[in-house]
C-alpha cells in the first residue's frame, strides 16, 4: 500500500467519523461500533487480503475524533471470532459486558480488531454489546451490535478507500400509537 493511499484512508476515516458523530448527536460515554474489512478497503475481497497498514490508517483517522469527544470505540472482529468486539476494559465494565478470552490476529479477528487491541490502553474482548451508533466498512454486518432502533445515516462520502460504508445511529422505540406524543412540545 502506498503512503498516499494510507493518507487517503486516514483522511476519509476522519471525515466520515466526524460526520457520523455529529449526525448521531453522540455524547461522552456513548459507544460507537466499527466493523471493518481491511481487505475491502484495499480493493480486495472480504476475508482474503487483510491489511494492517489500512487498519492502522483507519485507526489514525477515526480514533482521535472519538477520543476527543469521550466516545468509546468498539472494534468488531471478523467471523472467525464470531464477531466478538474489542473495547477498553473501562467501557466493558461500565456497561456490564462480560469479558471473553481471546486476542485478535489479522487472520483470526481481523486487522482492524488487531490494530485496536494494540492501540487501546487496556483492551478486552466481549461477545456482544448494544452500541449507540456504528459504521460498517466493507460489509461486515454490525447490526447485531446496535441498540434498537437503528436509523440509517447518509454521509457526504460513501467509501473509505475502496470499501463501501454504511452508518447508523440509534434512538429509543416510539410507543403508544396515534395519541402518543414523542416530545414535550404541544
Amino acid at each position: 500500500m502506498t503512503e498516499a493511499f494510507a493518507k487517503q484512508i486516514e483522511t476519509e476515516a476522519r471525515q466520515a467519523m466526524t460526520e457520523l458523530v455529529a449526525a448521531a448527536k453522540l455524547k461522552k460515554g456513548d459507544v460507537l461500533v466499527v466493523g471493518c474489512s481491511s481487505s475491502e478497503m484495499v480493493g480486495g475481497h472480504i476475508g482474503k487480503d487483510s491489511s494492517l497498514e489500512a487498519a492502522r490508517a483507519l485507526y489514525a483517522g477515526a480514533a482521535p475524533v472519538l477520543e476527543e469527544k469521550g466516545i468509546w470505540l468498539a472494534a468488531q472482529c471478523c467471523e472467525h471470532l464470531n464477531r466478538a468486539l474489542i473495547l477498553e476494559r473501562e467501557a466493558a465494565e461500565k456497561y456490564g459486558w462480560e469479558e471473553v478470552c481471546v486476542v485478535p490476529r489479522p487472520h483470526a479477528g481481523g486487522s482492524w480488531a488487531t490494530t485496536c487491541w494494540k492501540n487501546f490502553k487496556d483492551p478486552v474482548a466481549v461477545e456482544e454489546i448494544r452500541a449507540n451508533a456504528g459504521m460498517d466498512i466493507g460489509g461486515t454486518l454490525i447490526g447485531m451490535h446496535l441498540k434498537r432502533v437503528a436509523v440509517p445515516v447518509r454521509l457526504s462520502l460513501n467509501k473509505i478507500g475502496e470499501a463501501n460504508i454504511l452508518c447508523a445511529y440509534t434512538r429509543p422505540k416510539l410507543i403508544g400509537g396515534e395519541r402518543a406524543r414523542y416530545t414535550e412540545e404541544d
